[in-house]
């Protein structure tokens, strides 16, 4: 039987005005599909309707009055993202996203801003298989030292660097990259089913934010709280 990467694997990834997934807007978001006969990649720049921080653009580079300019509409665009998520997991394909946690509760939250079906009303389920190297990461290389970021992950895999860092279209190509990388390290996962590793991770992520929220409680981050659901929060 062919492992799970051999099938269809589609690497989602955003880059948008801030961190805050209930505040914040996608700026650019970008969809690459990897299968058998080969590489498709899409695109999207969008005005996301506010002014874009200095902060976030020093980091993806997109500046407000370029979104506003070239930027299509966000109800279109965050349309066309979400049919063709949609359409690749109905057709049994594998969602790939680095942080998945973020970038799909801030998808949820734009589609709903603008009136549009979410990810799970599309599917009439939960959105998944959802494969998140940064989730996986920390289970099979749990006492591996550094931050978890795509770049040193990438790095400690033997991933090369990706000169288009920190564009969504370039850190979905770096993700995928890593995903093959941790797979030929650790075949173990690809002896999983897709929907099988989804609920593992699930499981792991679970594990993680326990013992995180603990380690910054007893830091004196007596409020602090992780978010144990993955790959959403309950609707």
């Amino acid at each position: 039987m062919a492992a799970w990467t051999e099938g269809i694997l589609l690497g989602f990834d955003t880059e948008t005005t801030g961190v805050d997934v209930d505040s914040d807007r996608v700026v650019t978001a970008a969809l690459v599909a990897q299968d058998s006969g080969g590489t498709s990649e899409r695109t999207w720049l969008i005005d996301p309707g506010i002014d874009i921080p200095e902060q976030a653009t020093a980091v993806h580079g997109i500046t407000t009055a370029h979104a506003r300019e070239h930027g299509a509409a966000p109800a279109e665009a965050l349309e066309e993202v979400a049919q063709v998520i949609a359409g690749a997991l109905g057709q049994g394909g594998v969602l790939v996203v680095f942080n998945a946690a973020y970038d799909l509760a801030i998808m949820r939250a734009e589609l709903r801003r603008h009136g549009l079906p979410t990810l799970e009303e599309r599917l009439g389920r939960e959105v998944s298989p959802v494969v998140d190297p940064l989730v996986v990461d920390r289970k099979v290389e749990r006492f591996r030292k550094g931050k978890k970021t795509l770049e040193l992950m990438g790095a400690a895999y033997g991933v090369a660097a990706n000169e288009a860092a920190h564009t969504a279209d370039g850190d979905v190509a770096h993700t995928l990259a890593v995903l093959r990388a941790i797979t030929d390290k650790h075949p173990q996962l690809l002896e999983m089913s897709p929907e099988d590793l989804h609920r593992a991770q699930a499981e792991w992520h679970a594990e993680w934010a326990e013992n995180f929220e603990q380690y910054l409680r007893g830091k004196g981050r007596s409020d602090a709280t992780i978010e144990r659901a993955w790959p959403l929060p309950a609707a």
